[in-house]
C-alpha cells in the first residue's frame, strides 16, 4: 500500500511538473495600426501624362505609399526602387523620402463637371486627405470642402478664391502654387545659349498660370541671346496631342530649332513632332515640362522644367500621417526647390560653360538679385542680367 501511495504521489508530482513546463497560451496580437487614406482626383490630363498628373501620382503612390499602379492594381515595391526615383535635390532632403504607409485612392477625372463628384466620392470612401491636382479643381475643392468641414484637403496650384478672384482661406485647406516663371527662366536660358536659330514655346490653355511658364522662358532667352526670336502658341487644351504635335511641327518648318512646351497631355505631340524631326536629322531640340520627360524621345530632349508637384503631395501627406497638416498657403521657388530643370543630358558644343551659367542665373535667383517676370507687362520691362 505504501509503495502505491508513493507511485500516486510521483505521478502528480509529475503532471504538476508537466504543467508548470507547458507554454503559456498566445497572446492576441494588437491589431495593425489604421492606414491613412490619402485620394487624389486628376485634372482632365490624367494619369499617363508624364507631365502634371504623374508627377502628383508620384508623390501619393510612389513616394507616400510605397506602391507602383500597374494594370489596374497597385504592387509593392522596394526602397531602392523608391530611391531611384528620386532626382539628386530631393533625395537630399532631410528628413528624406521614404514610404509613410498610406493607403492611396484615385479617381480620374474625364470632364471638368467631374471634379467635384469625385471629390465627395473619396471623401465618402474615408480619405483623411483629398488632392484636388491643378487649378481647373479650385471651384470644385472649395466646394466640396465646405460640405465636409471634417476632412482636410490639399489644392495643387490655386489659392482658393472668391467671386471677385480674391483669395480666400478655408481651416480644412492647404494650397501649393509654384513660381513657374523661375524655372522656365532656366530652361530659357538653356535655350538661347543651344539654338543656332529661333525657338518656341506651345503652351495649354491662354491662362495667367500658363502665361507664368511663357514670360519665364522668354525673359530666359533674353538674358543669353537677346537676338533669338521665340515663337508662341497655344493650343487652347490641355488632352489633345494632335494639337500639340501640329504646332510644334509647324514651328518646326519655320526654322525653331528648340521648343519647349507647358501644354499637359498637348505637350506629348510637341515632344513626338521634336523626335521625328531629330530621326530625320534635323538638330532640333525639345523641353519637357512639369517631371523629367526625357525618357520619351532620349535623342530629342534637352532638359525638362521641374515642378515639384510630387513633393508637395508627399509633404502634404507626411504632414497628415505626423499629424501636423496645417491649412497654410504654400509658395514654392527655385529658393524652396519647388521648381529646377532635370539633368542635362544631351551633349553639345561648349556644354561646360552654358550649364555654368545656368547655375549663375539660378544662384541670383534665388539671391533676389533677378527678378523674373510672371507676365506679359513684367515681361516688357524686364531687362537682361549683364
Amino acid at each position: 500500500m505504501k509503495h502505491y501511495r508513493l507511485n500516486i504521489l510521483l505521478a502528480a508530482l509529475a503532471v504538476a511538473g508537466c504543467k508548470k513546463s507547458e507554454p503559456a497560451q498566445e497572446q492576441p496580437r494588437p491589431a495593425e495600426p489604421k492606414k491613412h487614406a490619402v485620394g487624389l482626383v486628376t485634372d482632365v490630363g490624367g494619369r499617363g501624362d508624364h507631365s502634371f498628373n504623374d508627377s502628383a501620382l508620384r508623390g501619393l503612390e510612389l513616394w507616400a505609399a510605397g506602391v507602383a499602379f500597374e494594370g489596374s492594381a497597385y504592387k509593392p515595391v522596394t526602397r531602392e526602387e523608391v530611391r531611384r526615383s528620386l532626382a539628386e535635390d530631393v533625395a537630399r532632403l532631410e528628413p528624406p523620402v521614404e514610404p509613410l504607409g498610406v493607403r492611396p485612392l484615385v479617381v480620374q477625372s474625364k470632364a471638368q463637371e467631374d471634379y467635384e463628384p469625385n471629390l465627395q466620392l473619396l471623401v465618402d470612401q474615408g480619405a483623411a486627405l483629398t488632392v484636388g491636382v491643378g487649378f481647373m479643381l479650385e471651384n470644385a475643392v472649395e466646394a466640396v470642402a465646405r460640405r465636409n468641414p471634417g476632412s482636410k484637403f490639399l489644392l495643387i496650384d490655386s489659392p482658393l478664391l472668391d467671386a471677385k478672384g480674391n483669395p480666400v482661406k478655408l481651416p480644412n485647406v492647404r494650397t501649393v502654387v509654384f513660381r513657374e516663371e523661375e524655372g522656365s527662366f532656366l530652361v530659357g536660358a538653356l535655350a538661347g545659349l543651344v539654338s543656332k536659330k529661333q525657338v518656341g514655346f506651345v503652351g495649354g490653355m491662354e491662362i495667367p498660370l500658363i502665361k507664368k511658364f511663357e514670360a519665364g522662358f522668354k525673359a530666359g532667352v533674353k538674358s543669353t541671346a537677346p537676338k533669338t526670336a521665340v515663337l508662341s502658341s497655344y493650343t487652347g487644351t490641355f488632352d489633345n496631342v494632335a494639337a500639340g504635335k501640329q504646332i510644334a511641327q509647324d514651328m518646326l518648318a519655320k526654322g525653331v530649332d528648340v521648343i519647349f512646351h507647358a501644354a499637359g497631355s498637348d505637350g506629348l505631340g510637341v515632344i513626338q513632332a521634336v523626335k521625328e524631326a531629330r530621326s530625320s536629322g534635323k538638330e532640333v531640340y525639345g523641353i519637357g515640362v512639369d517631371s523629367d520627360q526625357h525618357h520619351l524621345a532620349p535623342e530629342a530632349m534637352l532638359t525638362s522644367m521641374i515642378k515639384r508637384v510630387d513633393l508637395a503631395v508627399y509633404q502634404a501627406a507626411r504632414d497628415l500621417v505626423e499629424g501636423k497638416l496645417a491649412a497654410t498657403d504654400v509658395v514654392l521657388g527655385l529658393k524652396e526647390g519647388g521648381v529646377g530643370y532635370a539633368l542635362v543630358r544631351a551633349e553639345f558644343p561648349g556644354k561646360a560653360e552654358a550649364l555654368a551659367k545656368i547655375e549663375e542665373l539660378r544662384r541670383r535667383i534665388v539671391a533676389g538679385e533677378i527678378d523674373v517676370p510672371s507676365n506679359s507687362a513684367e515681361l516688357e520691362a524686364f531687362q537682361a542680367a549683364p
